[in-house]
């Protein structure tokens, strides 16, 4: 279609700013954005929607135009509600780019302007993505009931004859196991979710052609269609993020028209990603009361109230109580530039979204929440008549992984390391506390070891942290002492700060790099303050047994 004919269509409100001599540009594809630099996202031809999100000062202006004229779009649409009106230096930039412009007036949603570009652009149509559109409007107006996007698969499958799939990052099978086709075997959904974030790590755009057992998959990334500019942008964030449609063809062989049309495809999925993602709002908001509630030691009881609250969202039909555990995670980007926290929760909401957690039915119904550089995740798990068994129920780590391990593996690609720890079961909310610092003190033992995904469960601690609440206080004093004591005295003399080093350095998990970082100090500076600390205790911080030992006397200190 043209850019003329959407300045025609009344329904859009479109009124243009500049560009009327470019009015018969093709019109490709849509996408919304207010990412400072979406260029690898686009392929050319799209006209682009903005809120204007990215522009801080007038100079942000012509760095964007300039990134959409050299990706080849075909025009810009800016929105109103943001700003009140299209500032002038976007309309000077656009103009010196010789980049069409449009201002929406804040009355019509970017969705409408997208339907109708989805519906308008696929000129070639095996089947009619009109009706796709429609089917997608009512599933959405009636919610979860209206069947999600196997609504779009099963069209995909009745009218053009493709077998199609959603998967998530970890290779969950999302959709595709009705009409549209058999369920994808496990293996085959781990080994593409893996294929796909090998090559989304590399910036490349989709589709993405993998044969596997001599069938030939096409990859379309499906991305949140409302992602603004505090959302994730590195394409090391996004590739861990994005859910991935999977179709049983060679989409190399397609015309332009068809791959446009697969394009709006993942469109109309990705709203039904953003409105799962919008409806762990209210899950994240529990897990992140209850987790201040434990962090500021609160009093049990009010902990339990906040829990009782909880439990009827996150488990509906208990008849009593639930009992507890806890999950935490937390991803560690080589250099520390990025911030951990979001995509550690992104991804420990899909991995125990998997039949590993608590159940498929239960399979999204855990509460995770994020701080600082972990998230953590409070999963109920239904009481039993009598004494609980912690030996063979509830969430075991190396179970958590074990289908996910490959993918994720892939989409850290080499630069990045998930460590998870695993709480043992607790009964009541006097025990969440200690939970807490279990599954912290697991991952801390996970992250002792070699790999880029690794996970230790509460078993793993029963030598050291369960047995401490037994240990007589005389003891304990005496333990901190030998080991803590020739620092502090150190420290004292000479201001040198050994006690903060060595906190900071078993919190890094023993990298220097991160640990140098964090400490504002020069890596050569902490490696002579570590054979300091080292050369005081006679310890060696490169075993774990050490390593431990002295994370206990800093707990008990």
């Amino acid at each position: 279609m043209r850019l003329r004919a959407l300045l025609d269509t009344d329904a859009l409100g479109l009124r243009l700013l500049g560009g009327e001599d470019e009015l018969e540009r093709g019109v490709r594809g849509v996408m919304t954005t207010d990412l400072r630099d979406p260029s690898r996202y686009l392929s050319g031809g799209e006209l682009v929607l903005t809120g204007l999100a990215w522009r801080r000062d007038a100079a942000d202006s012509e760095s964007f135009v300039r990134i959409l004229a050299q990706a080849g779009v075909a025009a810009v649409a800016a929105g109103t509600a943001e700003l009140g009106d299209v500032p002038d230096d976007l309309v000077v930039a656009c103009a010196r780019h010789r980049l069409p412009l449009f201002a929406v007036h804040e009355s019509v949603a970017f969705a409408t302007i997208t339907e109708h570009v989805v519906r308008q652009v696929s000129g070639e149509r095996a089947g009619d993505l009109a009706a796709v559109v429609d089917r997608h409007r009512r599933m959405m107006s009636s919610g979860p009931a209206g069947g999600g996007p196997e609504v779009v698969l099963d069209l995909l499958g009745s009218d053009l004859d493709l077998r199609a799939w959603v998967l998530s990052p970890t290779g969950r099978l999302i959709a595709g196991a009705g009409s549209a086709g058999p369920p994808l075997p496990a293996d085959v959904c781990a080994g593409l979710a893996a294929e796909h974030l090998s090559a989304a790590r590399t910036g490349r755009h989709g589709p993405h052609r993998v044969t596997r057992d001599r069938t030939t998959y096409s990859l379309f990334p499906v991305r949140g269609s409302g992602r603004s500019a505090s959302a994730p942008h590195d394409v090391r964030e996004t590739a861990l993020s994005d859910w991935v449609l999977v179709v049983e063809a060679d989409a190399g062989e397609w015309a332009e028209e068809r791959l446009d049309l697969l394009h709006g495809v993942t469109q109309l999925i990705a709203v039904e990603r953003d409105r799962r993602d919008a409806a762990r709002t209210v899950r994240r908001r529990l897990a992140q009361e209850v987790l201040e509630l434990v962090r500021t030691g609160a009093a049990p009881a009010e902990i339990a109230a906040r829990l009782r609250v909880a439990a009827p969202v996150l488990l509906p039909g208990l008849g009593t109580a639930p009992h507890w555990q806890v999950v935490v995670a937390r991803v560690d980007w080589d250099g520390g530039e990025l911030d951990g926290g979001p995509v550690a929760r992104a991804l420990l909401e899909e991995i125990m979204a998997g039949p590993a957690s608590a159940g498929p039915e239960h399979s999204d119904r855990i509460a995770v929440a994020h701080t600082d550089d972990e998230a953590i995740a409070l999963v109920p798990l239904p009481s039993v008549t009598g004494e609980h068994d912690d030996s063979g129920t509830g969430v075991l780590a190396e179970a958590l992984l074990a289908s996910v391990r490959d993918p994720l593996a892939a989409g850290l690609d080499g630069d990045g390391r998930l460590t998870l720890g695993v709480s043992a079961t607790v009964h009541s909310a006097e025990g969440l506390r200690g939970a807490l610092e279990e599954a912290r003190h697991a991952r801390r033992v996970a992250a002792a070891r070699q790999g880029r995904v690794c996970a230790a469960g509460h078993q793993e601690l029963a030598s050291h942290v369960l047995l401490l609440p037994f240990v007589p206080d005389d003891v304990r004093r005496a333990f901190t002492a030998r080991l803590l004591g020739p620092l502090r005295d150190y420290d004292r003399r000479h201001r040198a700060e050994l006690i903060t080093t060595l906190e900071a350095f078993l919190d890094c998990d023993g990298s220097w790099t991160r640990c140098a970082s964090r400490l504002h100090l020069h890596v050569n500076t902490l490696r002579y303050r570590v054979g300091r600390i080292e050369q005081l205790t006679g310890r060696d911080l490169s075993r774990l047994e050490d390593k431990l030992d002295f994370f206990l006397a800093l707990r008990m200190s």
